[in-house]
């Protein structure tokens, strides 16, 4: 029965239909054959969302649209642009440099990929550089957003496998910085082998002013990630915080942050949240049957009689998130592997705070990787080219994404030492 169920859920999924409908659809057909009662879905369901943790979720979410409508994420492109612009391919690195403190806020990989990308990637090809470039960063900078905390994934594995959120933010810090700045030194060498061009040199003058026009905004991320490392506030209290701030500035500082708009923004974020806890609620069900059905144990098992040594099995588990990333959504990837493969990795000694932060990265990387490739796809529709040259374009930038995803795997102290600090 089970078989079919799984057969059933991939044909549902190439077909496109939506991963929460799907899942959905999965666990009443189980539980009908099951001789469960009906019941037991919208127990699940509600069992799955009904956390504390899990209301960051529409926070955060809130919190970016009302950055992206109050003028902050301007700001802080503009900023970068004023930092780095100068630069040969001073707006590459602008555009790494601008995803690293937006991430610092929204937690959003495919926000970050809209809001950066849809004011960098036309003013990049303005500026000379080829589509093909500009998209390739922006969508591959994206990434930066789900693993320098605040994170939206990290929320969801926190809610689905009972992990501390907060120490789950700290240890994504090392590897959200190593990404980052090696993007950026990726971005400076490609500049100098290819010639990129250089943007209007800005005085000093010019490059204080931006910044403190955009302070209001950096002080948000230094509220948001203090607060937590210092435990100040939980992450569901600091998305909160955020929201008010956004609010705050974009309405009375930088003035652009109409009240008339807050409907919609509000509503829009609703519906963004609303689809992610759908999954959320019907992949906990899923996981449920899964557990029922003993196939964690059954799966352990069969890595474990094919080999015990650890790193093997980490390379394995690496190799399938990395081909699961391909075809599925983030987050429905999350909530239905982490129960699997979470045991698997605990039965050897691998720390959990370390294998959570790798099957974030892992799928992280999905985002920028055909056919879904969500952030990639939304930066070659900025971008106005093909799937196939945005590839070309992010190609280089995919050796960094997996140099630093060897070192969360073979590094314990990459993720778990600034978590060792706190409680």
């Amino acid at each position: 029965m089970l078989g079919i169920i799984l057969i059933l859920l991939v044909v549902l999924l190439f077909a496109g239909a939506p991963i929460a409908h799907a899942l959905g659809i999965e666990s009443m057909i189980y539980m009908l054959f099951s001789d469960i009662g009906l019941n037991t879905v919208p127990q699940k369901f509600f069992s799955g969302v009904d956390s504390f943790t899990m209301l960051a979720i529409p926070g955060f979410m809130l919190a970016g649209n009302l950055m992206n409508n109050g003028g902050i994420t301007e700001r802080i492109v503009n900023f970068c642009k004023r930092m780095f612009g100068q630069m040969r391919g001073g707006l590459g690195v602008a555009n790494v440099a601008a995803s690293m403190i937006f991430g610092g806020i929204s937690g959003s990989a495919v926000g970050d990929t809209a809001a950066i990308g849809g004011i960098l990637i036309p003013a990049m090809k303005k500026e000379g550089y080829t589509a093909e470039y500009s998209v390739g960063v922006t969508a591959a900078s994206s990434c930066l957003a789900p693993i320098i905390p605040p994170s939206i994934p990290m929320i969801v594995v926190g809610g689905c496998a009972s992990l501390s959120v907060g120490k789950l933010f700290i240890a994504g810090i090392i590897p959200g910085l190593l990404l980052g700045f090696g993007q950026i030194g990726l971005a400076l060498y490609m500049a100098y082998r290819y010639k990129h061009p250089r943007g209007t040199k800005s005085t000093l003058h010019e490059i204080f002013r931006s910044m403190m026009d955009a302070v209001w905004a950096l002080l948000m991320v230094v509220i948001i990630l203090v607060g937590i490392l210092s435990g100040i506030f939980t992450p569901t209290e600091a998305s909160i915080i955020a929201v008010v701030y956004a609010w705050i500035i974009g309405t009375f500082v930088y003035r652009e942050l109409h009240v008339n708009e807050l409907p919609s923004i509000i509503l829009n974020s609703m519906l963004q949240a609303v689809a992610v806890l759908a999954i959320t609620g019907f992949a906990a069900g899923f996981a449920w049957i899964l557990a029922r059905e003993q196939i964690p144990t059954m799966i352990a098992e069969a890595i474990t009689s094919f080999t015990t040594n650890k790193f093997l099995i980490l390379l394995l588990i690496n190799i399938l998130l990395l081909f699961v990333g391909c075809f599925m959504e983030t987050l429905s990837a999350l909530l239905i592997l982490m129960p699997v493969l979470l045991p698997i990795a605990s039965s050897l000694g691998i720390d959990s705070i370390q294998f959570a932060i790798m099957c974030v990265l892992n799928l992280v990387l999905g985002l920028c990787t055909p056919p879904v490739g969500v952030c990639l796809a939304t930066a070659c529709g900025i971008g106005d080219i093909s799937l196939s040259k945005g590839i070309r374009g992010i190609l280089p930038f995919y050796l960094i994404g997996f140099a630093v995803l060897a070192l969360v795997t073979t590094v314990p102290a990459v993720t778990t030492w600034l978590p060792s600090f706190i409680q």
